[in-house]
């Protein structure tokens, strides 16, 4: 059985349904701090199978134990963390604690019940910033650490947690999976990104404008070394990445040493070129303002994804249309979200 940690979130609940669809079991393990139980319930209902939930927060040790206890724990998918990169430059030690040290008692109970196989979920925020003129796209080999927010620290201090752990015990499987910008949502329309709060992201800012939710899109930047002046990301639809995560599942029993997969598709839209994609996905105009640019962000990122193709015969194959349509649709079924 596959535990997922922060299954009930974006990427987690997509990630079920791959999970489903090629014959695993799975149990999610989720505090619900940034997602709703509602999202599990419709994936249930699109798999036509209850769901195995356990409510718990990764730093507390004993809610771990009762899940390893209760169920046999062949691997772990771990989601669960906290995201944002704005918040995370304002709330470095909650980022910390939430991520690095929920980490570390979830692989100290992960070895004391002898499981050994690990999916991390990581973030292309590890990476060291490079200048707009000598930018190319990231490979698994480039430098990292020198990040630019907590966000992207605490992900850079995990990797090397689980690299410092493989060595002390090689009985461990790990597979580490850097993701570039994941948007879109379930084709049905029926699960999606639902941010408590003030979004972090891009994608739940624009599809809320569309459907008249905010006056206007605040772009944070538009002096930026890029084409148009505002931000370049590797957009990567939201089922594209969950593939990719069966895919790591499906190599990790082979592997010897730790294992780093880049997650994109390798093309960058700046947002610009996003907001006009949404338009022509819903018919409606986005209005956006400039403003000042946002701690901790970076003028360009965006993947090579070659190895991903070499080593795990992953690719992702949606569109930016795609993903703007399929993010459409989420928000004109869910214009309020899902019921919290």
């Amino acid at each position: 059985m596959i535990l997922v940690t922060g299954g009930a979130g974006y990427i987690g609940s997509h990630t079920l349904i791959s999970l489903h669809e090629a014959g695993y079991e799975f149990v999610v393990f989720d505090n619900l701090s940034n997602s709703s139980k509602e999202s599990l319930n419709r994936v249930s209902e699109i798999i036509k199978k209850d769901i195995i939930f356990e409510e718990g927060d990764i730093r507390d040790s004993v809610s771990l134990e009762r899940v390893f206890k209760k169920y046999t724990i062949d691997a772990v998918i771990h989601f669960a963390g906290l995201k944002a990169v704005g918040e995370s430059v304002v709330n470095p030690l909650e980022y910390y604690d939430n991520n690095v040290n929920g980490t570390l008692v979830l692989l100290s109970v992960m070895q004391k019940y002898y499981c050994y196989q690990i999916v991390f979920s990581s973030s292309a925020t590890v990476y060291n910033e490079i200048d707009s003129d000598d930018y190319k796209a990231l490979e698994e080999n480039d430098p990292i650490g020198n990040t630019t927010n907590p966000y992207g620290t605490s992900k850079f201090m995990i990797e090397r947690i689980l690299h410092d752990l493989h060595v002390s015990n090689n009985s461990f499987k790990i597979v580490i999976l850097r993701y570039f910008n994941p948007v879109g949502a379930h084709i049905s329309g029926t699960i999606g990104e639902d941010p408590n709060g003030i979004p972090n992201n891009l994608m739940p800012f624009i599809a809320q404008t569309a459907v008249e939710k905010r006056e206007f899109i605040s772009v944070f930047g538009g002096d930026y070394d890029t084409d148009d002046g505002t931000g370049v990301r590797d957009y990567i639809h939201i089922e594209d990445l969950a593939l990719g995560h069966l895919k790591a599942l499906d190599k990790i029993s082979t592997i010897k040493d730790v294992l780093i997969v880049n997650l994109g598709t390798g093309k960058g839209y700046s947002v610009l070129d996003m907001i006009k994609a949404f338009e022509k996905a819903s018919n409606k105009q986005i209005e956006y303002k400039i403003v000042e640019r946002r701690a901790g962000d970076i003028a360009k990122c965006f993947a090579n994804p070659s190895y991903a193709k070499d080593i795990l015969g992953w690719s992702a194959t949606k569109t930016i249309d795609d993903m703007c349509e399929d993010s459409w649709r989420w928000q004109m079924n869910n214009p309020e979200g899902y019921v919290k």
